[in-house]
């Protein structure tokens, strides 16, 4: 048996698609041998909370904490709702206040890499006695946030151990890095902690092709990709809905409208006959007010269901009985790089994938070796409401089904032995 130290930030009962990662990792690795003892602060700061996940914890974990320090408590005081955006990494591209503006400024210029940066001095003295106490010699720290892997890095400085940084998002490359309103300084700081900390490490393990070609270009350390996957039983069907039902699940922010999406929608209710009585656009998960107010705009708000945050099972059931399901990205260059947690969970559903982000989207090789679904970028339109129109031609018919392939390598058991792997040959 292997016995590892996991160094983690959010965990249940952390909502969203961060805490699946791990979680799943943990539930699988004893099959591999490997034995977690996990840390993690006593008292953080979920932006999201979803409570059903505590079930899910595998009994008999050993788990150390630690009090962190989190400005995100004192600056609640100020403003409540920007400090849970914040937080959460909703940095909304529309008009800001000065507060927002304020706040953003110092989250960017004060705490580098961010905002639990705090929790690293006090976490490597507790946890040297940690590792003596269990004898373990091997370390994972999985960002963002990034100061998890400061940790990793100064256990590294003071003993011999085997040290895994995994890195679920980029970090300088992450979209939202330059709404930050970084100063040269800060920006330099940023870069300088970043290479220091892939320099540093035994191995680093990213959840995409394009965030580990940028990162050979800054280390010598070896790095594997490990995506993120699903852990639903695939032989599972659910009752489709009657209606012509487009599924959106997770955040849906203001830089990520698909504009191109409602007009094409827009223009279908007016060409084709009961599509608007048919159509049903359904939001899981935080929806900004501004794309709410848009669909009211283009006439396609008593078409709308906004059901808000939900916990993960009832999130996977909408996935489930929906006609389509809709991913969507800002169209940013930078964005390019993330693949977002819920596609695996939108491959295990078997439905039709329609997917809008930017061009050269690792989405898009995905969705061609899985045939799950098609990528559109933002002067796509006809394309994508021809396929729209074929998709309803054929909910008409109650024909609208896929066949996807290969998606069993993305099952949670199947990556954690590729994980697991890894640890073993560290």
């Amino acid at each position: 048996m292997n016995k590892v130290l996991l160094i983690l930030y959010y965990w249940p009962p952390a909502g969203g698609p961060g805490v699946q990662r791990w979680l799943k990792f943990v539930t699988y690795f004893k099959r591999f041998n490997i034995d977690i003892v996990l840390y993690l602060p006593s008292n953080p700061h979920y932006p999201l909370k979803d409570e059903s996940l505590l079930k899910e914890v595998p009994e008999g974990l050993t788990i150390y904490t630690h009090p962190i320090k989190e400005p995100y408590r004192w600056a609640s005081v100020f403003s409540s709702q920007k400090t849970t955006d914040l937080s959460a990494g909703v940095l909304s591209s529309s008009k800001r206040s000065f507060l927002s503006k304020l706040m953003l400024f110092i989250r960017g210029n004060f705490f580098i890499p961010d905002a639990r940066v705090s929790w690293v001095k006090p976490s490597v003295t507790y946890l040297n006695s940690i590792l003596d106490k269990e004898g373990i010699d091997t370390v994972i720290t999985s960002g963002p946030p990034h100061s998890l892997h400061l940790i990793g890095m100064r256990l590294k400085e003071k003993r011999p151990i085997k040290w895994l940084a995994d890195f679920r998002d980029p970090w300088t490359k992450i979209h939202y890095h330059d709404q930050l309103l970084l100063s040269s300084w800060a920006r330099k700081k940023h870069q300088l902690l970043e290479a220091k900390v892939l320099q540093s490490a035994d191995l680093i393990t990213v959840t995409s092709t394009s965030t580990m070609r940028d990162f050979k270009t800054l280390t010598t350390t070896p790095i594997a990709l490990i995506t993120n996957g699903f852990d639903i039983d695939l032989n599972e069907n659910a009752p489709l809905d009657t209606y012509f039902s487009l599924t959106h699940v997770g955040s849906l922010l203001s830089e990520r409208n698909p504009v191109i999406l409602w007009s094409a929608l827009a223009e279908l209710c007016e060409e084709v006959p009961g599509f608007k009585e048919d159509l049903r656009l359904i939001f899981v998960g935080k929806t900004d007010q501004y794309i709410i107010d848009h669909m009211e705009h283009i006439g396609l708000s008593s078409n709308c269901e906004v059901v808000g945050y939900l916990s993960h099972h009832k999130a996977v059931e909408y996935q489930r009985k929906s006609q389509l399901l809709l991913l969507v990205e800002s169209f940013k260059p930078e964005v390019a790089q993330i693949i977002p947690g819920k596609l695996f969970e939108y491959l295990a559903a078997k439905r039709p994938i329609i997917a809008i982000g930017p061009e050269s989207w690792d989405v898009d090789e995905l969705l061609a070796d899985t045939a799950a679904g098609s990528t559109y970028v933002f002067d796509d339109k006809n394309s994508l409401k021809n396929d729209i129109l074929t998709y309803y031609q054929l909910f008409k018919k109650g024909k609208i089904t896929i066949e996807s392939d290969g998606i069993e390598a993305y099952h949670r058991s199947a990556l954690t032995q590729k994980m697991a792997q890894l640890i073993w040959e560290l």
